[in-house]
């Protein structure tokens, strides 16, 4: 898809953006496609469905983009973020995906969730929102306007030194098509066959699921759209006198294409690269647009995909007659769910991503620092659930330490010996 300027090129894009993430923000909400929800019904009531469906969208999505590049219609070894990076930093991945996990579950849900509830009505996801998009500008820097990055100051020091430098890219593709002598392509093929075999044998192993139209049409169409989104960030191109030229690659050459800045993106060289969607960092280019004074300059994928989803999930609210305004039930209702914030702020950019941008757009990629991440998330926010539940149950017989405890032990994470309440 190539246009002739680069302004009607980046338009269509972001307007292409916006009706995926629109259609995103609606299915999500009709569904109640919700991943800390999936976690929690595995957990508390032994209900797989959601999970299943959340597995589901990750491999539509990682089918689609190993289509894609054996096609050669995409390339995804340069992304935003850059989930095949060659700086393999399990330690940011693995407490990333904790905070996140542990957060989501403070904050009554992800990123994404916390865009459909604003949409829904829910003031209480306003605020983690604003938590969020503060912590989260400071900590990525999305539009280059800042000395030194929170990340760069306060984790990268002790985080980095934790990093494996990969020979290759951390795709699984690379990684061992590298051992084997095998090409990185023919490999991703061949591994994505498998991952997508496997995984698709454990989602309709399930008669419950099987029989569930909505948690497969969720899966199905949520995967399609990360896709989709994959693959319009890695088309769209601009006709130049020398030929057609990838929107990165036209705002790498600008003062040889164009007489003037007016029109150039903030940090277009980042935030035009391939991507998907995620929703921590695109919630700090929020705040950068709105201390813009919402000039058109900072308008990106991100900015576009989150007011995509909000719109999507107030339209579908009203259109069911959902909409409700919730407010904070009391003032520990409140500053549970900015800790939640909080943690999901950091959590998330140290983890290069969400539930969303990790464990369905990262996987797809089959980056392993998305695995990672994934997992991570999910004991993070499972560990949590039960330290909630022990301390529920055994109110004040039951103190962090013991809850702890007891879930670790739970999970076989730790022996028995050391269980300090009875199991619920």
């Amino acid at each position: 898809m190539s246009f002739e300027s680069f302004l009607s090129a980046q338009s269509f894009l972001l307007w292409t953006v916006f009706i995926l993430a629109f259609i995103l923000g609606a299915i999500a909400n009709k569904t109640n496609f919700c991943t800390m929800g999936a976690v929690s019904d595995m957990v508390n009531m032994g209900d797989t469905g959601r999970f299943r469906a959340w597995i589901l969208a990750a491999t539509v999505a990682l089918i689609g983009v190993v289509i894609l590049e054996s096609l050669g219609r995409a390339d995804l070894s340069s992304t935003l973020p850059p989930y095949r990076g060659s700086e393999f930093q399990w330690g940011r991945y693995i407490l990333g995906g904790i905070l996140f996990g542990i957060g989501m579950t403070l904050a009554s849900g992800c990123g994404n969730k916390t865009l459909l509830r604003i949409g829904g009505g829910n003031i209480k996801s306003v605020f983690v929102f604003i938590v969020i998009a503060v912590i989260a500008y400071y900590m990525v820097d999305p539009y280059k306007e800042l000395p030194a990055t929170w990340y760069q100051s306060y984790f990268a020091p002790w985080l980095g030194k934790a990093a494996i430098s990969l020979n290759t890219p951390q795709d699984l593709g690379s990684i061992v098509g590298n051992w084997f002598g095998v090409s990185a392509m023919t490999m991703r093929i061949i591994l994505g066959a498998v991952v997508a075999a496997i995984a698709l044998r454990y989602v309709f192993n399930s008669k419950d699921f099987r029989t569930s139209s909505e948690n497969i049409f969720a899966g199905v169409s949520i995967g399609i759209i990360v896709l989709l989104a994959w693959y319009f960030t890695s088309n769209v191109a601009v006709t130049t006198d020398d030929g057609t030229v990838s929107m990165t690659k036209f705002y790498g050459e600008w003062d040889m294409m164009m007489d003037s800045t007016e029109g150039k993106p903030k940090n277009g060289s980042t935030n035009l690269q391939a991507q998907s969607f995620t929703f921590i960092s695109p919630i700090g280019q929020m705040f950068g647009y709105a201390g813009s004074g919402f000039a058109s300059a900072f308008m990106t994928f991100g900015v576009v995909s989150v007011l995509g989803v909000i719109l999507g999930s107030f339209i579908l609210s009203l259109v069911t007659r959902n909409f409700r305004i919730e407010w904070f039930n009391s003032f520990k209702d409140f500053y549970m769910h900015i800790i939640g914030a909080v943690l999901m702020g950091f959590g998330g950019v140290l983890g290069l991503g969400c539930t969303v941008g990790q464990a369905i757009t990262g996987v797809s990629t089959l980056a392993l620092g998305s695995f990672l991440v994934f997992v991570s998330i999910v004991f993070g926010s499972a560990l949590t659930m039960k330290v909630q539940y022990y301390q529920m149950v055994y109110e004040e017989e039951a103190t962090f330490i013991s809850a702890l405890l007891s879930s670790l032990v739970d999970m076989k994470l730790l022996p028995a010996g050391m269980r300090k309440l009875d199991a619920i």
